[in-house]
């Protein structure tokens, strides 16, 4: 080979590596994503309270206690008008949802939305908002369940929001939700958050730091394909459901496995799955087998147990934040 060409054909090796290089680079740039923190509550701040989606029926006495308990940690309330509305399933129509709910998220002076309730109607009217205002002055998002159609629009957005327990929990016994409330003040007014459980035998030990999303796993496998489908890559994935057949479960699992959310991600967290129904004939697999076999991988850690879901223990946490999960023999941890 001539020197000239020699030459020419070092310099197009060395511009390929170069690209490669520069790609790989901005592969790990894509998994360290950041998400923005929303300002942490301080007392004589204004909380809302909004029904984005299911009715709340006759449970006004719970958003009553919501009401107090907000108020006795030193924060103002608003509470959206149609909070005991009902249109068939929905807490009102969808554009009465959408207008008071778009109203809360322009109105700067607000600095947490405090879903009263999930069930059912997110998704009706998740396309309509508009976050403009929001991304000015941003806030606390609150709920699970249903909600998690707004926490993966946020987590698109690069925001941070809150799973925790919503208004409509307030039914229950206080005694019953203490950890849950005082979990959800901790969140909101920024205080560290540590959670250690119960090991299981099912656990996949392991380490890893990322930020948390995921949700309701009905939900997330609604959102696949879509404009709200949450990014995976290098995140720690956390799961809950109620009220679902084995079968239903093992098919969205397989879904978001089949979207490769499982390849993509690098931990798994999983709490509560609530008055599962027996399939007939009987489905013959756990929980945790058909959830170990969806994500199909030994290189990351799986964490059962924990307490976030659809049970009265339903500690508040972070999505989008960096958080460490450790998973071992002894123990399972998330620290923030």
């Amino acid at each position: 080979m001539a020197p000239k060409s020699l030459i020419l054909f070092t310099c197009g090796i060395l511009l390929f590596l170069n690209s490669q290089l520069s790609f790989s680079q901005s592969l790990s740039i894509m998994t360290k994503q950041t998400y923005i923190q929303p300002p942490f509550l301080s007392i004589g701040d204004t909380i809302a309270i909004v029904a984005p989606a299911g009715q709340l029926g006759s449970k006004s006495e719970a958003v009553d206690l919501a009401i107090k308990q907000a108020q006795s940690w030193g924060l103002n309330v608003v509470v959206g008008a149609n909070i005991l509305e009902a249109e068939g399933h929905f807490a009102g129509a969808d554009d009465r949802r959408l207008s008071i709910l778009q109203s809360l998220l322009n109105d700067p002076s607000i600095k947490a939305i405090w879903c009263a309730r999930g069930g059912y109607g997110s998704m009706r009217i998740m396309d309509e908002l508009d976050y403009m205002s929001f991304t000015k002055h941003p806030k606390w998002f609150i709920g699970y369940s249903d909600i998690t159609a707004f926490h993966s629009q946020l987590h698109k957005l690069n925001y941070e929001s809150i799973h925790g327990m919503m208004a409509v929990n307030f039914e229950n016994e206080y005694s019953e939700i203490e950890t849950s409330i005082s979990s959800l003040y901790d969140a909101l007014f920024g205080n560290v958050l540590k959670f250690h459980f119960d090991p299981s035998p099912q656990n996949q030990n392991g380490s890893v730091t990322a930020p948390v999303i995921g949700g309701n796993l009905t939900l997330l496998s609604a959102l696949l394909g879509s404009k709200s489908t949450i990014d995976y890559t290098g995140k720690i994935v956390f799961l809950e459901e109620i009220g679902e057949y084995m079968y239903q479960i093992d098919r969205m699992l397989q879904s978001l496995k089949r979207a490769g959310v499982f390849e993509k991600c690098s931990g798994v967290l999983v709490g509560d799955f609530s008055n599962i129904k027996k399939n007939s004939p009987e489905f013959e697999k756990s929980i945790e087998e058909v959830i170990v076999e969806a994500v199909g991988r030994k290189d990351i850690p799986i964490a059962f147990g924990f307490p976030a879901g659809h049970e009265n223990e339903n500690r508040a946490f972070y999505f989008g934040k960096l958080a460490t999960l450790l998973v071992t023999k002894q123990s399972s941890s998330l620290e923030y």
